[in-house]
C-alpha cells in the first residue's frame, strides 16, 4: 500500500514538469505559472492517475484508495486556507510591530482551531507546529495555490468527463501559457468563471462525489 502514494507523488511531481516544459516556450520571464496555476498540471495528473488505479483495484484496494484521496483533498482544501489564514493574520499584524513566538503560536491555535472544529482536540505541544511549514518562510501564500489548484482541477475534470468540445487542445494550451496570461483569460475556452461562487461549487462537489461513493464501500 505504502508504494501507492510513491506513484502519485510521482504523478505530481511529473505534472509540474509536463507543465515547465510546455511553458518553456514563454521564455526565462514568462515560462514560470502564477500561484494560481501553479498546481493544476500536477494535481491533474495526480486525479488522473488516482482513476486510473481506482478502476484497476479489487474491493478492499478501492476503499483504501478513495479513503486516501478524500484525505488528502480535504487536507489540500481545507487545511490549505487554514494555513493561508494564519499567514493573512500573522503578516497583517506585523504591519503593526514585531511579532513574538507567542503571538504567532496564538495565530496558528486560533486558525487551525477554527478549521478543525469543536470536535478536534488540539494539545498544547500542536501550537509549535506552524515552524513546519517551510512555505511560510520561503514562498509566502504559496499554501493559496494548493486549495485553488485542486478545486480548479476537480472543475476541469469534470468537464472533460462531460466532454467539452476540444478539451485536451485547451488544456495544452492552458500549461503553454506558463505566467503570460491571467488565469480567467487561460479558463475562457472552459467557459469557467471563478469569480461566480457556482464554479467553486462545482469543485468541492467532486470531494462530496468521492465521499459518497467511499461510503458505498463500507
Amino acid at each position: 500500500m505504502e508504494k501507492t502514494r510513491d506513484v502519485m507523488t510521482l504523478a505530481h511531481e511529473l505534472g509540474h514538469g509536463c507543465h515547465q516544459y510546455l511553458s518553456a516556450k514563454q521564455g526565462l520571464l514568462l515560462s514560470s505559472t502564477p500561484l494560481t496555476l501553479a498546481e493544476t498540471a500536477s494535481v491533474f495528473g495526480e486525479m488522473m492517475t488516482f482513476r486510473t488505479l481506482l478502476d484497476d483495484s479489487d474491493q478492499e484496494t478501492r476503499k483504501y484508495l478513495l479513503a486516501s484521496k478524500i484525505e488528502d483533498m480535504i487536507n489540500t482544501v481545507v487545511r490549505q486556507i487554514s494555513f493561508f489564514e494564519f499567514e493573512k493574520l500573522v503578516h497583517n499584524e506585523r504591519k503593526k510591530g514585531e511579532l513574538s513566538s507567542d503571538q504567532l503560536c496564538d495565530f496558528w491555535m486560533k486558525t487551525q482551531s477554527e478549521s478543525l472544529g469543536p470536535n478536534i482536540e488540539l494539545t498544547d505541544g500542536y501550537k509549535y507546529f506552524w515552524t513546519y511549514i517551510p512555505h511560510f518562510i520561503h514562498t509566502p501564500f504559496y499554501v493559496y495555490a494548493y486549495a485553488f489548484g485542486d478545486c480548479l482541477v476537480n472543475i476541469l475534470i469534470q468537464l472533460y468527463d462531460e466532454g467539452l468540445p476540444n478539451f485536451k487542445e485547451s488544456y495544452i494550451d492552458l500549461l503553454k501559457s506558463g505566467g503570460s496570461k491571467h488565469y480567467s483569460e487561460v479558463l475562457k475556452p472552459f467557459n469557467v468563471d471563478l469569480k461566480q461562487k457556482d464554479s467553486w461549487q462545482k469543485g468541492l462537489s467532486m470531494i462530496s462525489s468521492l465521499i459518497d461513493e467511499f461510503e458505498k464501500t463500507v
